[in-house]
């Protein structure tokens, strides 16, 4: 079962584009930093999404969608049943090619069909809605497999590091339980220990807590909010409304494959135009 899995995450897709190849098209990401005082839009692009297209047959999925992240940024990828979300995510995550347009990871152009995808799944991490971890596997070997078995990281590194996540997240004694052993909420935050074991550049979420139970949607989101008070940058596909209004320091409103909004939470979820958004976010206002 593991190696299924670890086959699936190595998968190479490619993508019929025509590729610039030219580095200045994204900034430079550079390393993590401490503090996040600086304004988010004058921090490094970390995330550069140009002109993505994306159809399955002759249903066209993403209609050309263009944004960026900076580094420290947490935006909020929000959007109706069907508008394009989880396929946007999917798509910055390789898991599918794109028709037209490109994905820049700082420098690196990762819609190029000659990118090493486990090189670059390295430098994102990835949660998604089913926690995905192995029944016969304690907490421990949950969060080390993709960095021993996929990025070579030896036994003694990845433990350590594991240990330093799980410390930091108060899980460092249920190392050795096991997934039924712990609450959907606990599974929920090992997984996001999992996604960050290689201090990825870029962290996706998508849906993290859709598969909760209602009491233990909290403390995942509690945990993201750590995660943005320590500068992580976070791209977030989320029904949690009010959590992203909250947490997020963009907003990103997909509707039926296009941005039909982009700005702060309050531009778009408070004070926005469009009557189709004031509709979309009317019970927010009550």
């Amino acid at each position: 079962m593991a190696s299924a899995l670890l086959a699936a995450d190595s998968t190479q897709a490619s993508a019929p584009v025509a590729h610039v190849n030219n580095p200045t098209s994204a900034p430079e990401a550079s390393a993590p930093q401490a503090s996040a005082t600086i304004p988010a839009e004058n921090n490094p692009v970390v995330l550069r999404i140009d002109n993505i297209r994306k159809s399955y047959g002759d249903l066209e999925v993403l209609k050309g969608i263009s944004f960026d992240i900076h580094q420290h940024e947490v935006v909020a990828l929000l959007g109706p049943s069907g508008s394009g979300k989880s396929t946007l995510m999917r798509c910055v995550n390789l898991l599918e090619q794109v028709n037209d347009g490109q994905i820049w990871l700082g420098d690196t152009d990762i819609t190029d069909p000659a990118i090493k995808q486990d090189d670059i799944r390295a430098r994102i991490g990835v949660v998604f809605q089913q926690f995905n971890l192995f029944p016969h596997m304690n907490v421990l070997n949950n969060v080390t497999l993709a960095a021993r078995k996929v990025h070579h990281w030896d036994k003694n590194r990845a433990n350590e590091r594991a240990m330093e996540l799980l410390e930091r997240i108060g899980m460092g004694a249920r190392a050795k339980a096991f997934p039924d052993q712990l609450s959907g909420g606990q599974q929920q935050r090992v997984a996001i220990c999992r996604a960050l074991m290689t201090n990825p550049e870029l962290l996706l979420l998508d849906e993290i807590t859709s598969a909760l139970d209602p009491m233990l949607v909290g403390e995942v989101l509690d945990m993201v909010r750590e995660l943005k008070e320590q500068g992580t940058t976070i791209l977030m596909a989320t029904h949690e409304m009010s959590f992203a209004h909250d947490a997020a320091d963009r907003v990103v409103l997909l509707r039926k494959g296009v941005i039909a909004e982009n700005g702060t939470p309050e531009e778009v979820m408070d004070n926005s135009q469009d009557p189709q958004t004031r509709e979309f976010f009317s019970h927010l206002r009550g």
